[in-house]
């Protein structure tokens, strides 16, 4: 079995797409050769910020052979016809083989075509693959039509050390690499890849990610405990860090203790998002003037010409936060908001100033809904939250919008509700950050998410597919988690109207069907959001056809209920009852042309079994109309329960297509109460096995 290696060289790549990019051009590979019936019995992938690298194991020496069966003229014809078919199949006219179909006796021919070499393979899926990586840009270089993320250096591809020939634009494949770009610049040629694996490492270049990662967390907490300190804990910076170098090398500088007048977070802000350091904490957790930054190369000196470079940057930087800091502190964030009419939020939708004040409007009308919120409180946080966007501070770092509103607001003597909720109306951005919890900021950043959400469906710039340049997706979520996750009882379509109201200044109009298309955009978003729980589609769906409901918390409740009570006994087995009365009368009701919904009657209740039911949904109905009203979903689901033995001991021994036509009718009747007593909770009829 062989091995395939390839390499793509090429310019520096961004750290955050090398991962998506190697991926995919693995599964462009992987995909194409089992196009062609070759299958690898293993692969690794591994990236640089200068290379891709695919390895392919157990791969054949050729493609399987293929019989392929190609069907003649009948037994019979001319032999002028027969012998042409033969000789078009490339086979002998006393090969074919004679096989009886159902228009008589026909001629077959079994053409066998050889497989090819894996190699040649190879040489048309490689480029191919290429071609067909998915980056998010890319680019053409020189008089060519390919593209890649970054112009094209070099590749290896070799298959059990054979060069595997073909081209991509200008470069041709072969067998020769370079390390790394100062201390290793001149090609070699490598034979395979542990061979390629271990020269490069000795030409500086550690082509493991998880390799280099491992070294710069360990080296940068070792520089870090000599001196009493620790590094801040920050998964997704070590990610990005390793895939900025090839041959890690963890050094350690300081700052100016003077920079640390400016709040931690411009600081630690500067650190990771300008320059990719790791900050350095104290024992109490305190920021210290000190960070480690990972070079590619020890550099002169022992590494003292890089880390004095390094301070040098960061130094003016802080310089750069510190001027900033002080001037923004000139004025108050109240003396700012009168400047957030020249920022223009939409074109359609007016400026940051007109948005600053619908914010403000909703977030005190929300205040009512949200327990222990001071409205006066919300409304203030809610106009200065925007503030902070015409400080030289945001304006040098944007990532720190909302941070430096609360910062300014704490200065400027305002509550300190009022200050934190400033600072984390923009949460939850995603996932994984922590969404408000303290009501100010529940109310302000609800407000902030709304606004957009029912501007942007106003004016009919709603997402589509992928394309979601707004982010309403994200603002959608960041609403389902603020309600769900700190339990509000709202009605969307009431605070979207309230929203909608703010834009009558501008000449805008929120529509019915814009609310409609917003309620429905935002049950696909819930459905998102429990799929992203583990609960099932078809549950989600049968909760959400049973009737419009515009109160994500209640319709949570149910969807969770409804789990719960499936993954019972009863739960089961009633929804096969259900299935099963619900079939019957859909056929039946098909064969008779007519619906079988009218009230049971009595009196036509001929066996014991019958009237059991009956008496079980009347006392299904009972119990579970008033747990529905008063949203005691599991105790509806209880109710439910006591139907099963009824149904099953009906299923048993009653006929339900009797001779006695009143008497089907009756029972066809029985079935349809049935299924719509258990309707009245969900659709069953969309709940899969």
């Amino acid at each position: 079995m062989a091995e395939f290696l390839l390499e793509v060289l090429s310019e520096e790549m961004p750290a955050s797409i090398q991962k998506t990019g190697v991926n995919s051009l693995q599964r462009n590979l992987l995909d194409i050769l089992r196009e062609q019936r070759v299958e690898a019995e293993g692969s690794e992938t591994h990236t640089t910020p200068r290379r891709l690298v695919v390895a392919l194991y157990g791969l054949p020496d050729r493609q399987p052979d293929l019989d392929e069966e190609r069907k003649g003229p009948r037994v019979g014809a001319p032999d002028r016809a027969v012998e042409g078919f033969a000789r078009s199949a490339g086979v002998a006219a006393g090969d074919l083989e004679r096989r009886e179909t159902d228009k008589g006796p026909v001629w077959f021919a079994t053409v066998r075509r050889g497989g090819r070499p894996v190699l040649d393979l190879l040489a048309d899926a490689a480029p191919r693959a290429m071609a067909e990586v998915a980056w998010p840009k890319s680019m053409r270089w020189g008089d060519h039509d390919v593209r890649w993320v970054r112009p094209v250096v070099s590749i290896v591809a070799l298959l059990d050390g054979a060069v595997v020939p073909f081209s991509f634009g200008p470069v041709e494949a072969g067998d020769a690499t370079r390390g790394h770009r100062f201390l290793a610049p001149e090609p070699f040629a490598v034979a395979g890849f542990e061979d390629y694996r271990d020269r490069l490492k000795a030409a500086h270049v550690r082509i493991d990610r998880d390799e280099r990662k491992a070294l710069i967390a360990e080296g940068a907490a070792a520089l870090a405990k000599a001196e009493g300190l620790a590094v801040e804990d920050n998964p997704g910076l070590l990610d990005e860090v390793a895939g900025l170098v090839e041959w890690p090398v963890p050094m350690i500088g300081g700052f100016d203790p003077a920079f640390m007048e400016v709040p931690p977070d411009v600081l630690t802000t500067a650190m990771i998002r300008h320059q990719r350091y790791f900050p350095l904490r104290d024992g109490s957790g305190t920021l210290a003037p000190r960070f480690v930054f990972v070079a590619n190369m020890e550099g002169g000196d022992g590494g003292r010409v890089v880390t004095e470079g390094n301070e040098r940057v960061l130094a003016a930087r802080l310089s750069d936060a510190r001027h900033f800091w002080n001037r923004d502190r000139e004025r108050t964030l109240e003396s700012r908001v009168p400047d957030l009419a020249d920022i223009v939020f939409h074109a359609k939708l007016g400026s940051m100033a007109e948005r600053a004040g619908r914010m403000e409007r909703l977030a005190a009308e929300l205040a009512s809904r949200i327990p222990g919120c001071d409205p006066r409180l919300a409304r203030r946080a809610a106009r200065l939250a925007k503030a902070d966007l015409t400080s030289g501070m945001v304006g040098e770092f944007p990532e720190l919008q909302g941070a430096m509103g609360a910062h300014y607001a704490r200065r400027d003597g305002e509550d300190e509700a009022v200050a934190a909720a400033i600072a984390g109306h923009y949460g939850p951005r995603g996932p994984s950050d922590a969404c408000p919890t303290a009501p100010v900021g529940v109310a302000v950043a609800l407000a902030e998410k709304i606004d957009t959400l029912v501007g942007f469906f106003a004016i009919g710039e709603k997402p589509t597919g992928s394309r979601d340049p707004f982010a309403l997706r994200r603002a959608a979520l960041g609403v389902i988690r603020l309600v769900l996750e700190n339990g509000l009882r709202l009605r969307l379509r009431d605070v979207f109207g309230s929203s909608g109201r703010g834009y009558d200044g501008l000449g805008g109009h929120l529509r019915q069907e814009a609310v409609d298309d917003l309620l429905a955009f935002f049950a696909d978003r819930l459905k998102v959001h429990l799929r992203d729980e583990g609960v099932r589609r078809d549950l989600i769906d049968s909760v959400f056809a049973r009737r419009p409901d515009d109160d994500p918390v209640r319709l949570v409740a149910r969807v969770r209920a409804l789990r719960t009570f499936l993954a019972t006994e009863d739960g089961a087995n009633l929804l096969a009852a259900y299935r099963r009365a619900a079939n019957i009368v859909r056929i039946e009701e098909k064969r008779d042309g007519r619906r079988f919904a009218a009230a049971v009657d009595d009196g036509l209740l001929a066996q014991d079994e019958e009237r059991a039911v009956v008496e079980a949904l009347a006392e299904a109905d009972a119990a579970a109309g008033p747990a529905l009203d008063e949203e005691r979903y599991e105790d509806a689901m209880a109710a439910l329960a006591g139907l099963r033995r009824p149904v099953d001991a009906f299923f048993d021994r009653v006929t339900v297509n009797a001779g006695d036509p009143a008497l089907r009718e009756n029972r066809l009747n029985l079935l349809s109460a049935i299924r719509a007593t258990m309707d009245r909770i969900a659709d069953f009829s969309r709940i899969e096995g």
